[in-house]
C-alpha cells in the first residue's frame, strides 16, 4: 500500500532523516514490526511567522517495495560512427545538448575553449593568489561553465519550456545528490559540481562522443547561408551537420566574431551592479527570528526586489544568485578588468552571506554607444564599467568596496570588513564606478530594502564592484519554432550566451531543446 500526504513540521524534523522517519511512522500509527519505507518528496521552508516550519511531502510504502527515485537511466547509444553535431561550449546547455544528442543516436563533438574541471583550479588560485587573469580559463571560461565554480543553484522559473525534473534526474544519476529532487531551491555546491560534471563528460566520451578542451573557436565556416562548420584557433576544422552555439554569456570574441561575419545579432538588456556582504548570522536572524544560532535549518537566502527612480524613470533593483553560505569570487574574463560573483559551498557553511544586487539596464544607459559598436553597444558598455572598477582597485584583482550605509549617505569608507574575496578590497566611492542612474537606484533600492528586511540596512555590511555578468549583453536572434538562427540555416544560438536562458537548469533545458531541433530538422530526415 502506497500513501501520500503534505506535512508541516518543525526543522528538527525535517532536516532529520531518523527524526522524520520517526515521526511519520508515529502520525500513521506503524511499527517496527511493519514493512515500511518513508520517502520525503518536497521540502520547503515557510519562514513568515515567528516560529519557522517546514513544509513537507512524504509517500508511504507499506508492505510494498518503493518505487524508484529517479526513473532516468545512464544508458546511451553507441554514437562513435554517426552523424556529427558540434557544439561550442562545455555549459550546462553545451553538456546536456550533448546527453540529449547521444540518446537521440548523434555523434556530439564538444569545442571547450577552458580547460577540464581539475586543470581549470590552478588558474583560479592564480586569479585569487596572484591576480592573474587566463582569458579562457577562469570563473566563467571552462567545463562546466560559469556555473561549476558557483552556488550550483537549480531553480527555474522556465519549467514550461522543458522538464525540469528529468534535469535533476540525470544530476542525481551522475552522481547528485538526491534531495535535489525534494528542496524547493536545490543546490548542489560549489565543491560538489566538478565531480559531477566529470561524469557528464565521461558518459559522452564512454559513448563514442568527443570533448576538445583548449579549443576556442576562431571562425564558423559558412557556405551558401548553411552552416559548415567550425575552425579553432590551432587551425583544426571541426565539421558538422549542424552547430550549437552555446558559449556562455561572457563569450565576448565570439560575439565579435559574428559581428564582423555579419552574422545577424542584437543589443540585450542586462543589469548591472554590486555584490552585497552581510554576515550570515545575521541574514540567519533576520529571516528566522532566531538569534545567533540557526540550529538545524539551512543558511538563510532572501529575495528583494523594488523600483526605484532617477530623472523621472523607474527601474528594477533587485537581488541576484543569493548566496547564502558562500563567497565572492573574481570573474573577471580578461585582463584589465574586475568583475564580481558569488559561490556557495554544498553545506553552505561559510560566515558570509552575499549576493548580486543590480539594477537593469536597458537603452536609455548605452543608447550613446551605438553609433560607434551598433549591436556590441551593450557589451561595450558592461566593459567599461569594468574596466573603471579595475582602475579604481588599484589595477589588480583587488575590488573596490564601500560599507552600504557609507554608500547610501556618499561617504567614503573610513575601515571596510573582512570579506570573504581573496584578492581583497580597496576602499573608494563606489559612486565613482558606477554609472549615476545605476548607483543613485542602488541608493534608493537599499534603503526600501532596509524597510523590508530590518537589520538589512547596515554598516556592518558592504558592497563590492561590479557584478556585471548577470545576462549576456548580447541576443543572437533564433526562430521561435525552428530554434536555429532566422538567417543562417544550422546554426542553433542556445543558453544563457544566446539569450536565452539565466542559470544551469534552464540552460540545461535549453540546451535539450535546442538538441532535439538538430535532430528533427538536419538528423532525421
Amino acid at each position: 500500500m502506497k500513501k501520500e500526504f503534505n506535512l508541516n513540521v518543525a526543522p528538527e524534523v525535517a532536516f532529520d532523516e531518523q527524526a522524520f522517519d520517526a515521526y511519520v511512522r508515529k502520525r500513521e500509527g506503524l511499527t517496527d514490526r511493519d514493512q515500511v519505507h518513508v520517502r520525503m518528496t518536497r521540502r520547503s521552508i515557510d519562514a513568515r511567522k515567528k516560529k519557522v516550519r517546514v513544509n513537507v511531502g512524504v509517500e508511504v510504502f507499506v508492505d510494498e517495495q518503493p518505487s524508484n527515485t529517479i526513473s532516468y537511466q545512464r544508458d546511451y547509444l553507441n554514437v562513435s560512427n554517426a552523424k556529427c553535431v558540434v557544439i561550442v561550449g562545455a555549459g550546462p546547455a553545451g553538456l546536456f545538448a550533448a546527453l540529449r544528442l547521444l540518446e537521440l543516436g548523434v555523434k556530439p563533438i564538444v569545442v571547450e575553449r577552458g580547460k577540464d574541471v581539475q586543470a581549470r583550479r590552478r588558474d583560479l588560485a592564480a586569479i585569487n593568489k596572484e591576480h592573474t587573469v587566463n582569458p579562457d580559463s577562469n570563473y566563467c571560461f571552462g567545463e562546466g561553465g560559469a556555473g561549476t565554480y558557483s552556488d550550483g543553484k537549480l531553480y527555474t522559473r522556465s519549467k514550461k519550456r522543458g522538464d525540469f525534473r528529468r534535469i535533476l534526474e540525470i544530476l542525481v544519476a551522475h552522481g547528485g545528490r538526491e534531495e535535489l529532487l525534494v528542496d524547493a531551491h536545490p543546490h548542489i555546491g560549489t565543491n560538489k559540481l566538478p565531480k559531477l560534471i566529470a561524469e557528464i563528460r565521461q558518459s559522452i566520451k564512454d559513448s563514442g562522443g568527443e570533448i576538445l578542451f583548449d579549443s576556442r573557436v576562431e571562425d564558423i565556416k559558412i557556405r551558401s547561408g548553411k552552416v559548415q562548420g567550425v575552425v579553432l584557433q590551432s587551425g583544426q576544422y571541426i565539421e558538422g551537420e549542424a552547430v550549437l552555439l552555446a558559449t556562455g554569456h561572457s563569450a565576448r570574441d565570439i560575439f565579435e566574431l559574428l559581428n564582423r561575419k555579419r552574422i545577424l545579432i542584437e543589443n540585450k538588456p542586462f543589469a548591472l551592479g554590486v555584490r552585497i556582504e552581510h554576515a550570515q548570522p545575521l541574514i540567519d536572524n533576520i529571516q528566522y527570528s532566531c538569534g545567533p544560532d540557526r540550529g538545524i535549518l539551512p543558511a538563510a537566502a532572501y529575495s528583494l526586489v523594488s523600483q526605484e527612480a532617477f530623472k523621472g524613470v523607474k527601474k528594477g533593483v533587485f537581488s541576484f544568485c543569493m548566496c547564502p553560505g558562500g563567497f565572492i569570487v573574481p570573474a573577471a574574463t580578461a585582463p584589465g578588468e574586475i568583475v564580481v560573483n558569488g559561490m556557495s559551498p554544498s553545506r553552505r557553511d561559510s560566515k558570509y552571506a552575499n549576493s548580486g544586487m543590480v539594477v537593469a539596464v536597458d537603452e536609455n544607459d548605452y543608447g550613446h554607444l551605438i553609433p560607434e559598436y551598433g549591436q556590441l553597444a551593450a557589451m561595450e558598455y558592461q566593459r567599461r564599467i569594468e574596466q573603471a572598477a579595475f582602475r579604481a582597485g588599484g589595477e589588480t584583482q583587488v575590488a573596490p568596496a564601500q560599507r552600504m550605509m557609507d554608500f547610501v549617505n556618499g561617504k567614503v569608507s573610513n575601515s571596510l570588513l573582512e570579506t570573504s574575496y581573496q584578492p581583497g578590497v580597496s576602499s573608494v566611492d563606489m559612486r565613482n564606478v558606477l554609472p549615476e542612474a545605476v548607483a543613485h537606484r542602488l541608493k534608493f533600492g537599499f534603503k526600501s530594502f532596509g524597510k523590508k528586511m530590518k537589520g538589512y540596512l547596515t554598516n556592518d555590511a558592504q558592497i563590492l564592484g561590479v557584478e556585471s555578468r548577470t545576462s549576456s549583453p548580447v541576443r543572437i536572434p533564433r526562430d521561435k519554432e525552428s530554434l536555429e538562427h532566422p538567417e543562417i540555416k544550422g546554426l542553433f544560438p542556445c543558453g544563457e550566451g544566446a539569450g536565452y536562458a539565466g542559470g544551469i537548469a534552464s540552460a540545461a533545458i535549453d540546451g535539450e531543446r535546442c538538441a532535439e531541433r538538430i535532430f528533427e530538422l538536419y538528423i532525421r530526415k
